[in-house]
């Protein structure tokens, strides 16, 4: 039996086991997470101009971000599956630097965050690009991948300071 005061996936005895949330109060949960993935300017162009050959990469990127969502509990071993109510993926080119910015906007009416559903479709979405071009741009670069915003659950809104996040411009 875990402390219900403490935030962490192990219990008394330091074992790793899931967090029982039976007994948090159902709120709406919504959190956004961001990242980028830098490339050559090349790359972008071929992305942009959709001359990349294996089709629809920003297209494909987002399907896969959104599956990502929904198999986050699969993936990430102590996660909880969750019932989600939306997802909103948002691939933005910018040229300088050569970089596709992706962020993601997870929902869901539960007793638990849904962080790292928002994470995970970032991480996804970004991955997918990678793979779709890596065989003209092996030294693509994924970085900046964070939480920007949570809301929802006992402690309400909690938002990353600006100058930190991962740029849009």
């Amino acid at each position: 039996m875990s402390n219900p005061d403490t935030v962490n996936h192990f219990n008394e005895q330091g074992d790793a086991h899931m967090v029982d949330v039976g007994t948090k109060a159902v709120t709406t949960r919504v959190a956004l997470a961001a990242g980028e993935i830098l490339m050559a300017d090349s790359t972008l162009e071929r992305i942009a101009s959709g001359r990349m050959g294996k089709g629809d990469v920003l297209g494909v990127a987002r399907i896969a971000a959104i599956q990502a969502t929904k198999r986050t509990w699969e993936l990430i071993p102590l996660a909880h599956p969750l019932l989600l109510t939306g997802v909103e993926v948002e691939l933005t080119p910018d040229y300088d630097p050569a970089r596709i910015v992706c962020r993601a906007e997870v929902r869901c009416v539960g007793q638990t965050g849904i962080e790292m559903e928002a994470l995970t479709a970032v991480s996804v979405g970004l991955l997918t690009i990678y793979d779709m071009c890596k065989a003209i741009d092996r030294g693509m670069l994924l970085q900046n991948i964070g939480l920007l915003r949570k809301e929802g659950g006992k402690t309400g809104l909690w938002e990353r300071i600006p100058a930190s996040c991962p740029p849009v411009r």
